[in-house]
């Protein structure tokens, strides 16, 4: 008897296991629901919220998920600065999971301040890196002027590639 329950437990624990959904296979949320989610940041500098209805209208939106300690996120946010111009009928949506101060710091030594196409806020809820299924940073996410999702990129992007997209 004692050999039959454990033989049985063991079974339904492996089906069980075979019954779970694999979701290795399945898209990212982005690619299956293509457009601007509702979603709530903290802005730098006073932390104010920021959401989908804060967005511009009729302009494109470029998402990225930084981290102000990554090297390629910070190669991104000079390049992008360096050449805002060209990005006329753009916003930028900089957003970080890490912590204020964190946020903070990258905020001042790249003067986001100076830049008002540009919003940076963090992510307390960490919505974005699981909703655009980010591996590596920084993660680019860019949606038209109708806020539907045109294309993404991770890692260092050149501007041109960028603006190639809009």
């Amino acid at each position: 008897m004692k050999y039959l329950f454990i033989f049985s437990f063991l079974f339904l624990v492996s089906f069980s296991a075979f019954c779970q959904k694999d979701s290795a296979g399945q898209p990212a949320p982005y690619l299956q629901y293509p457009t601007i989610p509702a979603f709530t940041l903290y802005r730098a500098p006073d932390s104010s919220a920021f959401t989908r209805e804060d967005l511009k209208k009729n302009k494109n939106t470029i998402f990225i998920v930084f981290s102000p300690d990554c090297s390629h996120c910070q190669n991104e946010a000079k390049m992008i600065t360096q050449n805002i111009k060209q990005f006329k009928n753009t916003q930028f949506v900089m957003l970080t999971y890490l912590p204020y101060e964190e946020m903070m710091a990258f905020y001042k030594v790249f003067r986001i301040y100076n830049y008002p196409q540009i919003t940076m806020g963090r992510d307390t809820k960490f919505f974005f890196p699981i909703y655009f299924g980010v591996k590596n940073l920084p993660g680019i996410y860019i949606y038209d002027k109708n806020g539907r999702f045109k294309k993404s990129f991770e890692g260092d992007v050149k501007p041109e590639t960028i603006l190639a997209e809009l």
